[in-house]
């Protein structure tokens, strides 16, 4: 790449070996090889990167840890990938304004203990929360267990320092909750997965950190005893931190080929509920709470210790690399529909006779759908399947993605089943903020 020669404050990479890694993310999506992968480390590299781009016609494809489930960081034809994993920048905590700011390369952990240092909460919680790197989970406005109670990415964002395609780094935002000079634009780059510019920094909301936890494993003997749980205890007023279920065919998986901890789990059906509220623990707290669940809560279990809370936490989270080893060629889908027809979802997925299993956020409604056969499929059939998924959550007033975004893995669907106002919508924002292409080029729309 004769055009990438001169670049500075970058590292760039062209032979076929260390580009190969770059081609997948955790999805099962497959890109093409790109021309390079770059590791800018200065706004000086980013602004002759958009100057190159658009004079030689390749595009410019962001990735952060390599980590996202929808293909959004794989390249296409013609493109170069800028890996910001190298991009700099400190983490800041401001405790007087409740926020911390932090380059888009800062592993999210590292965010996550930067507030708890000071006792302080930042509560986005993907599955890979270990491994992901904050601008993945900007562009993909991540969720996990945490969002039942504190909501997705995007409501933890108070700034955004975005790469647009005069290649200049501007901020849209300030480090205070209260904006009101007109639409919050940083918010357009939450989720757009780079299809409008790049995120390289953000300033993020924070809240205090709790100090209290009921974790509670809660078996039953008929699944379906779940499905009405998330909005009976909203409605009383019980919002948990966190629900997460296993359905029947998940926890066989897990008691014939998981590990140790996992054969013993108990139930048809299993769910993890958790609070966080300041009283949480009290007797009152608990007494409420299992008069509100009645027989359901015949075999619940609550944890005693923050190790066995650790250990139920352990299971919820390598059941998703669990099922990827014994079905690696399984299709993950993460559809949502409202807690309020989650028995109708589950209804219409019986009725649709799909080969799946599921698990995931019970308490939003973010169901993580597995076709395990989806490897032996044939592609029309699993087409068939898939846009079926689809269509029954967007029926019952949901949609095709609660937190994994579209990317390529779910592009032709999002066009097929979306409104087409939303997606003309869209084309005039990239039209307006990207006219040449560059950014994310095949991605979304």
């Amino acid at each position: 790449m004769d055009f990438l020669r001169n670049l500075p404050d970058a590292a760039v990479l062209t032979d076929r070996e260390a580009l190969e890694p770059y081609l997948r993310d955790e999805s099962h999506v497959r890109g093409s090889l790109p021309l390079a992968a770059v590791r800018p480390r200065s706004a000086a590299a980013l602004k002759e990167l958009v100057r190159l781009a658009k004079a030689e016609g390749f595009g410019l494809v962001p990735r952060g840890a390599g980590t996202g489930k929808a293909g959004g960081c794989v390249p296409t034809a013609r493109t170069v990938v800028v890996d910001f994993s190298t991009w700099p920048g400190d983490l800041h905590v401001s405790p007087q304004d409740l926020c911390l700011s932090a380059p888009a390369s800062a592993p999210l952990r590292e965010v996550k203990a930067a507030a708890e240092a000071h006792g302080l909460f930042y509560p986005p919680d993907p599955n890979s929360w270990e491994s992901c790197a904050l601008g993945g989970t900007l562009a993909t406005n991540a969720g996990g267990p945490n969002a039942c109670k504190y909501g997705m990415t995007r409501h933890w964002v108070l700034s955004v320092d975005a790469l647009l395609e005069d290649g200049e780094i501007h901020t849209f935002g300030i480090h205070s909750v209260k904006a009101n000079a007109g639409p919050a634009l940083g918010q357009l780059f939450i989720g757009s997965e780079g299809i409008f510019g790049f995120i390289v920094g953000a300033t993020l909301r924070l809240t205090t950190l709790p100090r209290e936890f009921a974790t509670l494993l809660l078996p039953v003997k008929r699944w379906e005893d779940l499905l009405d749980l998330p909005g009976r205890l909203c409605g009383a007023g019980y919002l948990p931190s966190a629900f997460e279920f296993f359905d029947p065919a998940v926890l066989a998986e897990l008691r014939a080929h998981g590990p140790e901890e996992a054969r013993r789990l108990p139930g048809e059906a299993l769910a993890i509920l958790e609070f966080d509220d300041r009283g949480c623990t009290s007797e009152a707290f608990l007494s409420g709470l299992m008069d509100l669940l009645g027989p359901v809560a015949e075999g619940l279990e609550i944890a005693s210790s923050e190790r066995q809370r650790q250990g139920i936490w352990a299971v919820r989270r390598m059941t998703s690399a669990f099922l990827k080893e014994r079905h690696p060629k399984k299709v993950s889908e993460d559809i949502v529909v409202p807690r309020s027809r989650l028995r109708e979802f589950f209804a219409g997925l019986e009725r649709l006779d799909l080969p799946s299993v599921s698990y995931g956020h019970l308490g939003d409604g973010n169901l993580h759908v597995n076709l395990l056969a989806a490897g032996e499929t044939e592609p029309a059939q699993l087409e068939r399947q898939l846009m079926d998924l689809f269509r029954l959550a967007l029926d019952l007033g949901g949609t095709l993605s609660g937190e994994h975004g579209i990317g390529l893995a779910k592009r032709e669907a999002f066009l097929a089943l979306s409104d087409p106002g939303q997606i003309q919508a869209l084309r005039a924002l990239k039209q307006v903020l990207d006219p040449q292409g560059i950014f994310n080029p095949g991605k979304v729309i």
